[in-house]
């Protein structure tokens, strides 16, 4: 795995609600923002249980792997809103696992109504901006091991376990396209289990540039497409690979795929038509790591 261990956070700000009324929960000092007409002050909306987290879900992480992956992190030093239940508070204190954060200590059902509807947050949460990524160059040098590039990939859970079989078959790190890939939070984080924060990710404008650059350091490209001729064990060998998966839908595109020196497949003897892309994903990467070991 790639010892770039520095991580930044997005500095983007939140989207601003079209009515003009606060698009997620309010922390307990700030006011309720004016509303109405003729500058007059009304009391704001009853909040719905499905507009819970809308916004919000993308700043949050829950669930005890990933909350303390992020408090581990170095880049999440001295930032964020650390919420934890009396018991999840204690464990924490008595086992340093604070890392200089402080810890604001609530009831589980408050803590519930601060997230979305079905989190299952174990006792803890951290509000924290999603991290941003590194530069593709980060991941790419040296040239050695595997990457991981997901082509508009866009369902959490999905992501989520491709980054946690990534951190667990030693990919280098993962590259997504800026503008189609969900934010390393929420939902998606708590399907990887803390592997956001240990693995290194880039954000690129273009995957197919993003290629052409991959090879001109020295990568090599395989893509997984179940019409490809070769299979994995055929396609794959000890050079320096990227392995490219397809979104869960409609697989590589057409111009990603021109840009892989070769596309393969996974043989499935039993007959079944596909797998999940998390479970292909992470076949795919057990044979990377075998045939990086030559």
């Amino acid at each position: 795995m790639s010892s770039k261990s520095e991580r930044n956070d997005r500095k983007s700000g939140k989207k601003q609600a079209l009515s003009g009324r606060p698009s997620g929960p309010r922390d307990r000092d700030q006011k309720p923002a004016a509303q109405g007409f003729g500058g007059r002050e009304t009391a704001p909306r009853p909040q719905r249980a499905s507009d819970r987290g809308k916004v919000d879900a993308d700043n949050f992480l829950w669930g005890r792997h990933p909350v303390l992956a992020a408090l581990a992190n170095p880049a999440r030093r001295g930032m964020g809103r650390l919420l934890a239940t009396p018991e999840r508070a204690a464990e924490i204190e008595d086992g340093k696992l604070a890392h200089g954060h402080k810890i604001e200590v609530v009831e589980a059902q408050a803590l519930t109504r601060m997230l979305p509807p079905g989190a299952v947050h174990q006792g803890l949460a951290f509000k924290v901006q999603p991290l941003e990524g590194v530069a593709l160059e980060d991941l790419a040098e040296p040239a050695q091991g595997v990457i991981v590039m997901l082509d508009q990939l866009t369902d959490p859970q999905n992501v989520g376990a491709i980054f946690r079989s990534a951190l667990a078959f030693g990919a280098r790190g993962i590259i997504v396209q800026d503008r189609h890939a969900p934010a390393l939070a929420g939902a998606l984080a708590k399907a990887a289990v803390g592997a956001t924060e240990r693995l290194p990710h880039a954000r690129v404008t273009n995957l197919s540039r993003a290629l052409e650059r991959l090879a001109d350091l020295g990568w090599r490209a395989v893509g997984l497409d179940g019409a490809g001729e070769q299979t994995l064990e055929e396609a794959l060998d000890a050079r320096p690979t990227v392995l490219v998966m397809g979104s869960e839908g409609d697989g590589i595109r057409r111009l990603v795929a021109e840009h892989c020196d070769v596309l393969a497949k996974i043989p499935m003897p039993g007959g079944f038509e596909s797998l999940n892309v998390s479970n292909a994903a992470a076949v795919a990467l057990y044979e990377a790591a075998r045939a990086q070991r030559g």
